[in-house]
């Protein structure tokens, strides 16, 4: 514990905290080849690996994951949401932060229906997580813009 005298002459440190998506931050500039720090909500990177994971203890099933080498040159775990993919190798993805709970070092989630990742087919609920377009809604002819001749 220091003494009052010491926290006069230096105060105290605020503690850092643990960024909890390290591969979002930072944009990397090719010309010097040097990481510029900035903040970026997705990011895009082509797939290396396609492969399947089993969860922690409790749980038991086979979790889609994917490695994928971001536009920053870092390569990270990402979690393929919802059901069935088409993702294959040398496929461009878009990333977005969230880890897997139950799955140890996947801390991003691959967004569907972006770049070569097709949204989940047959979706009827939240839809727009999974990229999913709405089923059975024709497109009508405009009234007004159509041949009036």
């Amino acid at each position: 514990m220091p003494t009052f005298s010491q926290l006069v002459r230096r105060g105290r440190k605020r503690r850092l905290r643990k960024p909890k998506t390290p591969a979002l931050r930072g944009v990397l500039n090719s010309i010097r080849s040097r990481l510029t720090p900035l903040l970026s909500p997705q990011k895009r990177g082509v797939v290396t690996l396609v492969r399947t994971m089993t969860p922690k203890k409790p749980h038991s099933a086979l979790r889609k994951i994917a490695k994928v080498r971001l536009s920053n040159k870092r390569e990270v775990t990402v979690y393929i949401p919802g059901i069935g993919h088409n993702i294959a190798e040398h496929a461009v993805a878009l990333i977005r932060g969230g880890r897997v709970r139950d799955l140890p070092g996947v801390k991003y989630h691959i967004i569907r229906g972006k770049y070569d990742v097709e949204g989940v087919a047959g979706r009827k609920q939240s839809r727009s997580k999974y990229g999913a377009k709405r089923e059975g809604v024709k497109k009508e002819e405009s009234a007004s813009g159509g041949n009036n001749g």
